[in-house]
């Protein structure tokens, strides 16, 4: 069974994890539509698995720690 996920606290663990990097910088260097990404980092959406690790890579983290984390 799968972990849920609460988005709310991912959301504000991307947006800890983004730090000054601004949201547009982020959304061209991984490939994730700007408005996708503010939904994530609002809580609003859960990304597919694939997109969870393209953030976990490009932030230097586990997906666990982001999107798992209690």
């Amino acid at each position: 069974m799968e972990k849920k996920v609460d988005m709310v606290k991912a959301g504000k663990q991307l947006r800890e994890l983004r730090g000054i990097r601004t949201r547009s910088g982020v959304s061209r260097q991984t490939g994730i539509p700007y408005s996708t990404l503010q939904a994530y980092e609002e809580g609003k959406r859960e990304p597919a698995g694939q997109v969870k690790q393209k953030l976990a890579d490009y932030y230097g983290v586990s997906v666990e720690r982001i999107f798992f984390a209690d």
